[in-house]
């Protein structure tokens, strides 16, 4: 069977004007994730990755450390959903729930996961938004038989983002939409997931590892944002 190794990327700048932009251990993350795959001798037959920049920015930070080079396809359908969209639309009906200016990130979890289950639901009104939830999770199973239809004799590499990981998550386990947004909020910065797959299934081999960040001294550098 091929293999695809799923990973989300690394630290954003939760609480700057460019959120999208990788922080400096976000950066970090990523180049010590491609020297766990140097360490391991992993190496890859394609890069897949959204063209958000912290997604492209995480992808370089891998492939800075790899030994081979590896062919790139950027793919939108790889892109996280806009989650301050769907946070409006869910503040519009539930103004209450509004979070102070210097709101911790943990609050804006708790947020974001009421406002994922409104619309989730199609609770939230639909000219409020970019994608329903039904389109975002369609567009994810296509992608996701487009790689899958390779056979290739090294793994496929693809960077994304936490809900399109959980969406996959979901698509391959049959999980249902309240149980993929509570993945989502586990998924860590830099982590990896692994998959076997032929034409026929693909298989869940691990989820959510962060190898290159479980040592003493890289403990603090586990994030979720």
């Amino acid at each position: 069977m091929s293999e695809l190794f799923l990973v989300r990327h690394g630290q954003a700048s939760f609480g700057a004007k460019n959120y999208d932009k990788l922080s400096p251990l976000g950066l970090q993350q990523s180049v010590w994730l491609g020297e766990y795959f140097k360490q391991r001798n992993i190496s890859f037959a394609q890069l897949w990755r959204g063209d958000l920049q912290r997604q492209q920015e995480t992808a370089q930070g891998i492939v800075s450390q790899l030994s081979e080079p590896i062919v790139h396809s950027a793919n939108v359908a790889l892109n996280e959903f806009d989650f301050q969209v769907v946070a409006r639309a869910y503040l519009n009906l539930y103004p209450q729930d509004a979070l102070a200016a210097n709101a911790a990130p943990s609050d804006f979890l708790r947020l974001l996961k009421k406002a994922m289950l409104a619309w989730s639901q199609g609770v939230l009104a639909t000219e409020n938004l970019i994608e329903s939830w039904d389109s975002f999770r369609q567009r994810v199973v296509d992608c996701l038989s487009l790689i899958t239809q390779q056979q290739l004799s090294k793994p496929i590499l693809v960077v994304s983002s936490g809900g399109v990981i959980a969406m996959m998550m979901g698509i391959v386990l049959g999980l249902d939409a309240r149980q993929i947004i509570e993945l989502n909020l586990q998924i860590r910065n830099s982590s990896l997931s692994h998959f076997h797959f032929n034409q026929h299934s693909i298989r869940l081999s691990s989820f959510n590892n962060i190898t290159h960040l479980d040592t003493p001294e890289r403990l603090s550098s586990i994030t979720f944002s």
